[in-house]
């Protein structure tokens, strides 16, 4: 068959990405047996795969695959043996756990400088968390989209799927803040958090954002402004006065995979190093174990940094703590294809959950999430503990039961949160949270 019919079925885009050697095989390949649509597409995300995590190339299987054919088997028979003999040597690899050299870590991604703009658009910043659903336990978190796109290059990371390249600073914020507060109920707890469409610290005070939001949290006392970082750039904030009810979080992650898939991100012992200038500071702190990645020798350095922040921070300074593991869209997967980086976070056994969005199979989560939760147990009953975006399944096996709705949660969470937020004035405040949870609180032992 042609090489054209290749490029043609393939792309050009994606065989050329390719290692030399892949593209000949699949080409040879093509040429003796004529792979179908379905098999150049799998070889070819395989190969790519393969290449992103500095394995070998997909030709280095084919003199042993090819071997193991029964010699009766010609044609198209012998093709889909062969075809189907490395799939299954990739898939293997792919569900094993990743080995990251701890000697050459991934190098950072080349990136063009990012252009900042204002945005004087009439897009609305205020919705609610984007996997927000029924069929998961959710905090109910709402956002406000200060910032479209981040500065850093997390190889996991959605932000870059939907932004490009372009950095947009809404220069209506004040306007936009004002028309927030009429459009939602700020007599009653709201948890608002400003992380989901960039990372909160990193551009500073940038067009005056910070100083906006701080604006908003000290007109809205009943409000949780949660500002989620991997950056250690506090300076601005901590120049200023700052309203009881911000919370700056800290998503955390072991140094191997800092080092490995966090480019361009503050280090681990900078992030927490911001954090506790932050708790120094007198503003309440939490951090985000979000993803928790399973890899050769995860469960050791993730328990070594458990062990730190509890050590390193006090439970009275830290409003909560939260697992989470990987999870990816289909979209998120080809952008990350599409990139072409040293990363290895692809290298893992997908499984969809109800949303079609693929993670870890549920028996590698449970032990995540197990190994994370009795880590805390020091702070159980004094910090509130959560899994984030989880179905309930996975809360009965880490900690016994669930929330039977996400309003329950929300419940226990704001009381969790005001009883710290505002130690003095909690008893009047909270007549008017909603009903208590039921039963028993998770955090409890």
């Amino acid at each position: 068959m042609p090489i054209e019919s290749i490029e043609e079925r393939v792309s050009s885009e994606l065989l050329n990405r390719l290692p030399e050697e892949d593209r000949a095989l699949l080409k040879e390949l093509d040429a003796l047996h004529g792979l179908s649509q379905q098999q150049l597409r799998q070889l070819s995300e395989a190969s790519l795969d393969l290449s992103m995590w500095q394995e070998p190339a997909l030709a280095g299987w084919f003199e042993e695959v090819e071997a193991s054919c029964p010699e009766k088997l010609n044609g198209r028979q012998k093709r889909d043996r062969m075809v189907k003999g490395l799939m299954e040597r990739f898939q293997n690899l792919k569900g094993s756990a990743k080995r990251y050299d701890p000697d050459k870590p991934f190098k950072a991604p080349r990136r063009e400088p990012q252009r900042i703009e204002m945005s004087e658009s009439d897009r609305n910043i205020l919705g609610d968390c984007p996997v927000y659903s029924d069929k998961l336990v959710c905090c109910q978190l709402k956002t406000l989209d200060v910032v479209q796109n981040c500065a850093f290059g997390c190889s996991y990371c959605t932000i870059q799927t939907f932004y490009g390249d372009e950095v947009k600073v809404d220069g209506r914020l004040k306007e936009k803040l004002l028309q927030a507060e009429k459009d939602l109920d700020m007599n009653t707890f709201q948890h608002i958090g400003t992380g989901q469409s960039s990372d909160s610290l990193v551009w500073g005070n940038k067009g005056g954002i910070l100083d906006d939001l701080c604006g908003f949290a000290e007109r809205n006392p009943k409000l949780l402004l949660e500002f989620k970082t991997k950056s250690a750039n506090v300076r601005h904030l901590l120049s200023r006065s700052i309203p009881k009810n911000l919370v700056c979080s800290w998503s955390l992650n072991t140094k191997t995979i800092c080092d490995n898939e966090e480019h361009f991100a503050a280090s681990l012992d900078h992030r927490i190093g911001a954090a506790r200038k932050a708790a120094d500071a007198g503003v309440k702190v939490a951090f985000h174990f979000h993803p928790v990645v399973w890899y050769e020798g995860w469960k050791e350095e993730y328990l070594a940094l458990v062990e730190r922040v509890q050590r390193e921070f006090l439970p009275e300074e830290t409003l909560f703590v939260s697992f989470g593991s990987v999870t990816f869209i289909k979209p998120v997967i080809q952008e990350i294809r599409k990139r072409n980086q040293d990363s290895k976070m692809l290298q893992m056994e997908m499984v969809p959950d109800p949303h079609g969005k693929l993670s870890y199979p549920d028996e590698v989560k449970v032990e995540i999430f197990e190994t994370m939760y009795e880590a805390f147990r020091p702070w159980r009953n004094k910090v509130f503990q959560y899994l984030c975006m989880e179905r309930a399944y996975f809360w009965d096996k880490v900690f016994g039961w669930h929330y039977p709705t996400n309003d329950h949660f929300s419940s226990a969470f704001a009381h969790s949160v005001w009883e710290k937020v505002y130690p003095e004035e909690y008893e009047e405040m909270k007549s008017s949270l909603p009903y208590l949870p039921i039963l028993h609180s998770i955090n409890a032992e």
